[in-house]
This record gives C-alpha cells, structure tokens and sequence, in this order.
C-alpha cells in the first residue's frame, strides 16, 4: 500500500513519458509479489454475491455524476484539500495501447489486491488490536469500521463521498463474508466497470 501511495504521489513529477504506465503495475506486481504472496487468497465462494456488490459500488459511483453533471464541481469536492475531479492521464496518451492496457490492469488486478490486504485485512484488524493476526477477518467494531472506512474515503480525492459508502460497503460485505477474496473480487468488479466506463464514455476523470 505504501508503494502504491508514493507511486501516485510521485509518479506524475518522475517526467518518463507514456513508459511510466508500464513502470507502475510492474512494481507493484512485484513488492506485492515480495511482500504479501503468503497472505493473498483469492479463493470466494460467494463470488456471484461479491460480483452483485462491486457492481452497486460502480453505480452508486457513477451515478451522482450521471444524475446531475454540475455536481462533482460542487465547492466540496473541488479545492485546495480535495483537489479536482480531473484525469491524471495526459490528454495526448489516453489513445496509446500501452497506457490503456497499463492502467486497467493496475486498476483491475493489482489495486483491489492491495487495497483490500490494506484496509480490510490489516487497518480493520489492528484497530482492534495491534496484534491483528490474533483477530479473525471481518471482526466488527464501531471503531475499527469507521475509522477505516472514512480513511478509505480520504484517499479517494474529489470522490470522498462515493468513496466513503465504497468504504462502508466493502467493510460490510468484509463482516458478511469474512472472506478476502470475496471483497477483492467485488472491488475488481467495481474498478473493471469503472474501466470501462471510462473508455467507453470519454469519462477520463474517473482515471
């Protein structure tokens, strides 16, 4: 998660052209791959479920755009804080193959992964108890659910408010499942519409 961050933090300044797309999920496929192989699983028996919750995420993320195009411009979702809902490709690379196919495989495969080991199968754990190995997945406190779903939120930007029930969601369907690879296969579910919608609809803001 923290290569992740620092990635999308310095990624933009580093100046190395449309290769960078490339760059990016092959250095997270590879501290995901040194780091934390031993704690993916992916097996999820309720993926039909997990498929029908990331497919609500997308929706419930799309929508308040659809529904009124004025509002992502809104002052809370368009400042100094939150920055703005715009592209972080340029406009001059969003035809290349390299960048399109780069970015949907970091988007599909390698965030859901990291994010999900992230915030459901630590941050939840060990605001319970720091010594979050001891506590089962999908454990519920008021504490621990919030917290990391408004943290959840926060890395979202401009999208804080869908990201927040994006949160929620995936928190809940964590202690339904108490599963992993449930909730990354709803979360892959959500990014791969997201995908395709902005590939299909010119909606660049969304990437």
């Amino acid at each position: 998660m923290a290569g992740l961050l620092l990635l999308l933090a310095v990624g933009d300044k580093l100046n190395l052209g449309p290769s960078e797309y490339l760059l990016r999920p092959l250095l997270l496929g590879g501290l995901l791959w040194l780091f934390s192989k031993r704690q993916v699983d992916l097996r999820a028996p309720n993926w039909p479920r997990s498929v029908i919750v990331g497919l609500a995420v997308f929706f419930i993320w799309v929508a308040p755009d659809i529904l009124w195009p004025s509002y992502r411009q809104l002052w809370i979702f368009n400042n100094a804080l939150t920055g703005s809902p715009t592209s972080s490709v340029p406009e001059v690379w969003r035809g290349m193959p390299l960048v399109i196919v780069s970015r949907a495989l970091r988007a599909v495969v390698l965030v859901p992964i990291i994010e999900e080991l992230f915030w459901r199968g630590w941050l939840m754990r060990w605001l319970v108890n720091p010594d979050f190995e001891r506590v089962p997945l999908g454990t519920y406190t008021r504490y621990a659910f919030w917290i990391s779903a408004l943290l959840f939120a926060s890395v979202h930007g401009a999208y804080w408010d869908v990201g927040l029930i994006a949160g929620i969601t995936y928190n809940w369907w964590m202690m339904r499942t108490r599963n992993l690879g449930d909730c990354i296969v709803a979360h892959a579910v959500t990014n791969a519409m997201l995908s395709a919608y902005v590939l299909t609809a010119d909606q660049w803001q969304y990437w």
